[in-house]
């Protein structure tokens, strides 16, 4: 009895699953055909921007987009589409103004200056921005800034106490484990390694992120100062002396204009747009409104494209993901734009931190071939370091944000001698039968001979010397100086371009805009070619047991961004050109 009540409740559950999946299919199927009708925009509305979300270069594309709740833009939100979205509001009629609520926006320094520089230019057209959260990071308030009004709870808060970067180290757990790390590197400033072998930053790390981390808040604190007619240097001593402790602080220091409710925050809205106390405002969400019918009457029959490639994530071999950029996806996208004789130019949009050397020589050879036939132009995102730097030397021009990290061009290669671990830890031992002296070379399970370190250090270096090698190249650059500013060391967008590494500062915007100047078209006379969105369905089929970085926060809590980057290190094959450590940069 008790088997045919367990077939019974398993094909229950079957028919449960089948069904709740036939459903979401058939309204899937029902958006792909109702997708021609548009978001209808009502006059007098307010474009509601909730940035709390993760901001990644592109967003899905999500049928469900009607049913959005108001402050709410789904679990990932584009750059893109909030940069398409704020243009768009600029010039719409029926867009009075922003409301913008920006309490934790999740996103590095470079993409929340992008989204910043947007509002920036929204506000042009004189409409309003108000600002209301209950609390706020220092990247929220760094786009709140530019608001007109900037309401705080009364009970919230600001954090305003400058950067850090907090680094973790492994050392003390290899040395618990008996396992030893076997360290083959390339420049000074290659810390990479550090948290292998060190329980602190060595002074050269120690110099480069505190060098990197003043520019970043340097050119933050002198933006707010200068959207809030303030003093950087006043901003600066608040900053080192706790002085923003409640509202009332920020409100006497004028970084905030009001303390105040939501409803407080409504009702000035409703003045602006002279409505009814009692009327209800009209809010449309940033996934509706980039639904919504375009205003410009775009009549544009160019056939010519500048062509907009993402690579975004850690850097492998094989092909892309959510997480990660494969080259031969990459290289792919590359050279179908080179042969495209519709496309006049290339943007190669970068925002990585490195990994695998080889993959990224893969993609580098692709830019290096289509550089020949039309312009290639490199744009930095939040990272473009190590091998995502590596990825970019070669282009026609490259584009970085003032905050942009970048740099650490430099190379290691990272072994774990496991021998004692499983030998006293688990009570395993290993032996071997060798054909040739170093048929075993390299080897994780027993120490490596001074001869077989000497191979994979001069393999290391020599991976190097391609490296900076091919940055003279692509930069015009005497070795010298290559050597002088690689040796593995970071820098911001702003550092990089005093010293050659980055012809000049801007967004991806910019980029599109210096793109179509090389390749000599006319404004109005081309066309921007996006990556295709990923659909919904793919998305949801590819993750119907959950996205693995959400069960790994909610298991983990605080300790997710350790195992995170442990688990990283199973992709680190071979030489490895990445950016030194996994940084808490808050």
């Amino acid at each position: 009895m008790r088997q045919f009540l367990k077939y019974v409740l398993a094909t229950l559950v079957g028919l449960f699953i089948f069904g709740f999946v036939g459903f979401l299919l058939l309204v899937g199927v029902s958006a792909a055909f109702s997708s021609g009708d548009k978001t209808v925009v009502k006059s007098n509305s307010v474009l509601r921007l909730n940035l709390d979300n993760p901001i990644r270069e592109q967003s899905v594309d999500n049928p469900f987009k009607a049913f959005e709740p108001l402050n709410s833009d789904g679990d990932v939100i584009g750059l893109i589409e909030i940069r398409e979205a704020l243009k768009k509001a600029k010039d719409d009629d029926n867009i009075k103004g922003i409301y913008l609520e920006s309490q934790y926006p999740q996103a590095g320094w470079a993409t929340i200056e992008e989204v910043r520089n947007a509002l920036l230019d929204f506000k042009k057209s004189k409409k309003f921005v108000y600002s209301y959260n209950e609390v706020m990071t220092e990247k929220g308030y760094y786009l709140a800034s530019v608001a007109d009004k900037i309401y705080v709870n009364p009970a919230g808060g600001l954090e305003w106490n400058g950067l850090d970067a907090e680094l973790s180290f492994f050392k003390g757990t290899l040395d618990k484990l008996g396992i030893k790390p076997e360290i083959f590197k390339a420049g000074d400033f290659k810390s990479a390694v550090e948290p292998f072998i060190r329980e602190n930053m060595s002074e050269p790390s120690r110099l480069q992120v505190k060098s990197f981390l003043g520019s970043i808040n340097n050119h933050m604190v002198l933006n707010i100062a200068q959207s809030r007619g303030l003093r950087a240097d006043s901003l600066q001593r608040y900053a080192d002396n706790l002085s923003i402790q409640t509202p009332e602080d920020a409100l006497n220091r004028k970084l905030i204009s009001n303390i105040g409710y939501q409803d407080e925050v409504e009702s000035l809205i409703k003045k602006e747009l002279n409505i009814a106390d009692k009327k209800k405002i009209d809010y449309i969400s940033l996934g509706k409104y980039s639904d919504a019918e375009s205003t410009d009457n775009d009549e544009n029959s160019s056939k010519n494209r500048i062509a907009v490639i993402i690579a975004s994530g850690n850097i492998n071999s094989g092909k892309s993901d959510d997480n990660s950029i494969g080259s031969e996806t990459v290289a792919e996208e590359i050279r179908k734009a080179r042969l495209d004789e519709k496309v006049k130019a290339i943007v190669l949009r970068v925002n990585s931190g490195g990994g695998s050397a080889l993959a990224s020589d893969v993609m580098q050879r692709e830019v290096d071939l289509a550089r020949k036939v039309k312009p290639v132009i490199g744009s930095m995102s939040d990272y473009a370091a190590s091998g995502g730097y590596y990825m970019l030397m070669g282009c026609t021009k490259i584009m970085a944000q003032p905050n942009t990290i970048t740099g650490s061009i430099g190379v290691f290669s990272l072994l774990f001698n496991t021998e004692n671990f499983f030998k006293d830890k688990l009570g395993v031992t290993y032996d071997r039968v060798l054909t040739n002296t170093n048929a075993d070379f390299p080897s994780v399970t027993h120490e490596m001979s001074p001869f077989q370190k000497q191979t994979l250090q001069r393999s290391t270096e020599r991976i190097y010397r391609v490296f900076t090698g091919k940055v003279a190249a692509g930069r015009k650059l005497p070795i010298d100086k290559v050597l002088a500013i690689a040796s593995g060391r970071v820098w911001t967008g702003a550092q990089a371009k005093e010293n050659g590494l980055v012809d000049e500062l801007g967004g991806l915007d910019d980029a599109i805009k210096l793109a179509a100047k090389t390749a000599k078209l006319d404004n109005g006379d081309y066309k921007v070619k996006y990556p295709r969105q990923k659909q919904f369905f793919e998305k949801f089929i590819s993750s119907m047991s959950g996205s693995e970085e959400s069960r790994m926060q909610a298991q983990m809590g605080n300790l997710a961004p350790d195992v995170k980057y442990l688990q990283k290190l199973k992709t680190m094959e071979a030489v490895q050109a990445r950016l030194p450590y996994e940084m808490q940069n808050r």
